[in-house]
């Protein structure tokens, strides 16, 4: 059985009402508090993983910053990295996301609920648009996802180059840098069948402005990187 379904079949009294309140939260988005948008996607979010035959581990929550205004940079697995850090993430975020997702029953109204930013990778200027976008929103103490790779990595836990263009976004905005290692989070979705499977979410310590300062968006880039292929190898 596919993992998806089970989900939706485990919780098929469940899903109507929480779709119709997440359309709901993101037609009349402004009527409602972040934190109650964000409360009700986390509870989609974990009660997905709870019944999706996942044994989701998790370390370093106490590097998520108390004070909001932050960057999280994650390595990208697959569809499913989203949940996991949305079920695991106490503190409200929003992502940017290649402008497909957008077009995704109950992705678009996550976008909306969060004030997500769909990106085109092929226009230049919108992506421009984009990062200056997120620049100022993280200055004025909300905080971003952001996958550096640009898209998904289809070698399992081998990550792709790392867009340094992103990195702009903190060396502009001087907000502590989250780096996020996620572990074998393709299996999930891309292994066939729903058998319980083991995945593995690690929040990094964050780097500070200080740290960085001095840095190019090249240097942070691998800097970000490093750290987490470290993590990465040391949970293999």
């Amino acid at each position: 059985m596919n993992r998806i379904v089970l989900m939706v079949l485990r919780n098929i009294w469940k899903v109507p009402h929480a779709y119709w309140k997440l359309c709901r939260y993101a037609k009349h988005t402004e009527k409602y508090s972040e934190i109650e948008k964000y409360a009700h996607i986390q509870y989609i979010m974990k009660t997905a993983v709870e019944s999706g035959n996942i044994d989701l581990k998790v370390t370093g929550l106490e590097n998520i910053p108390q004070e909001d205004g932050f960057l999280m940079y994650s390595n990208h697995q697959g569809m499913f990295d989203i949940m996991a850090l949305a079920a695991t993430c106490e503190k409200p975020w929003a992502a940017v996301l290649k402008k497909e997702l957008y077009n995704i029953p109950f992705m678009k109204q996550i976008v909306d609920c969060t004030k997500s930013f769909p990106m085109d990778r092929e226009d230049i200027k919108q992506s421009m648009g984009v990062i200056m976008s997120v620049i100022k929103e993280v200055k004025n103490g909300r905080n971003y996802l952001i996958f550096p790779e640009g898209t998904r990595s289809k070698k399992g836990n081998d990550m792709l180059e790392f867009h340094s263009g992103s990195f702009k976004c903190a060396l502009k905005s001087k907000c502590p840098v989250i780096p996020i290692a996620l572990v074998d989070c393709f299996k999930v979705l891309d292994q066939k069948g729903s058998k319980p499977v083991s995945i593995q979410l690690h929040y990094l310590e964050p780097i500070l402005y200080e740290e960085y300062k001095d840095m190019n968006t090249t240097q942070l880039a691998n800097l970000v990187k490093e750290r987490i292929q470290k993590k990465i190898n040391e949970s293999l």
